[in-house]
């Protein structure tokens, strides 16, 4: 007969993970750190489906139907974005590890004595390895039913084209799937994580030429023109100039760059590569932009309300060439606002963006360095806040 005491503390320890972030990042970190496969998908996909596993695991020890459908969804996703058994599992057994480990502390420090949490831990594992047999269940299904599509082969050829670890497709192969080797194609990487909406908007997409498919978790795909959609169902694209197959390797994680430069921007629609290649070369040296901005911007105070509007009022009349009356049309405040914080900012940092230019300095690459410094002071105000 179940201890009804026991029952108690797995339920109200499993409630309390799973409404805490900290260990849903902690159950994530440790999936993606063990297994490389993992850690391709975007951070956002990892976490969906460890905070459902985490819900449903309370409800399960509330005395629930054993529903178990988060976890075969999980399983029939990773399937379907290519990740191997192998690497999946070894990212559910890190992440089984560490739910458990995060639960033992949980219930120390609620004063539960040392024989309750053993039984916890009991019927915490025997809930994830049921979780782990409907994971695997559900996996091999999907693989089944994959491997008798023609959308399989398509993202087999996707994977081999992009993904440096795979062997590269053969001119039969590429036939197969309506691709041409003396032709240009544009490499699209878009934010689209869900299975169902991948599986809608490449349907879409490859009616106009192209093959589209999941690639490391991500709705990918390479095209004779980037794809068009509705605006108010377009995603986040960025996309390659277009260039021979061979050449998509390259483009490949170039975009993966700037896709989460765009995102981090809140950016939606699509963007081409190009138009973001000096932020996505900027993004790729953070340690050099906090070394920039403390040097340039140290006077600020990132608490300060008045800061943070002459920082705000600086980027926007540089991203509107240095332009007074657009800023302050942009800020919906007076051009003489806009002056009057320029030389604020000017007065509290070794930034002047009214003054005549170094004569010993190039003055790109001064306007370069003093916007990369601002982008990072804001960025770095809105993540502690």
């Amino acid at each position: 007969m179940r201890d009804h005491r026991m029952t108690a503390v797995a339920l109200r320890v499993m409630a309390a993970m799973a409404a805490d972030d900290q260990v849903v990042t902690r159950v994530v970190g440790a999936a993606r750190e063990n297994s490389p496969e993992v850690a391709r998908l975007p951070e956002a996909e990892n976490r969906r489906h460890i905070a459902t596993l985490l819900t449903a695991g309370a409800a399960h020890l509330r005395g629930g139907d054993g529903d178990f459908s988060a976890a075969e969804a999980l399983g029939a996703d990773r399937a379907a974005q290519g990740v191997s058994i192998a690497g999946l599992l070894r990212g559910v057994h890190a992440g089984r590890a560490e739910v458990i480990r995060a639960g033992v502390e949980f219930a120390r420090a609620t004063g539960v004595d040392d024989s309750t949490i053993l039984d916890f831990i009991v019927d915490v594992d025997s809930y994830v390895a049921a979780v782990e047999r409907h994971i695997i269940s559900s996996y091999h299904t999907a693989e089944l039913q994959l491997s008798r599509t023609a959308r399989d082969l398509n993202t087999q050829v996707l994977r081999g084209l992009l993904v440096p670890d795979g062997a590269f497709p053969d001119a039969a192969e590429l036939g197969r799937v309506g691709l041409r080797p003396e032709s240009r194609y544009h490499c699209v990487v878009s934010d689209v994580t869900d299975p169902s909406r991948a599986r809608s908007l490449e349907q879409r997409w490859q009616r106009s030429g192209g093959v589209y498919g999941l690639v490391e978790g991500r709705l990918t795909g390479v095209g004779p023109h980037p794809p068009c959609g509705p605006d108010d169902d377009a995603p986040l694209l960025v996309t390659s100039p277009a260039a021979p197959l061979t050449s998509l390797r390259g483009m490949y994680p170039l975009c993966v760059q700037a896709l989460a430069v765009a995102s981090a921007r809140r950016a939606r629609g699509t963007h081409p590569l190009t138009d973001l290649a000096a932020e996505t070369a900027l993004a790729a040296h953070p340690a050099l932009a906090a070394t920039l901005t403390d040097d340039l911007l140290r006077p600020l105070d990132p608490k300060s309300g008045f800061h943070h509007e002459l920082v705000t009022t600086a980027l926007c009349y540089l991203d509107h060439g240095r332009r007074i009356g657009t800023a302050a049309a942009v800020l919906h405040i007076h051009p003489n606002t806009v002056r009057y914080r320029l030389d604020r900012l000017a007065e509290l940092t070794d930034v002047d963006l009214n003054g005549v230019a170094h004569p010993h300095r190039s003055h790109v690459l001064t306007t370069v360095h003093t916007w990369w410094a601002l982008r990072t002071w804001l960025d770095r105000g809105a993540k502690g806040r």
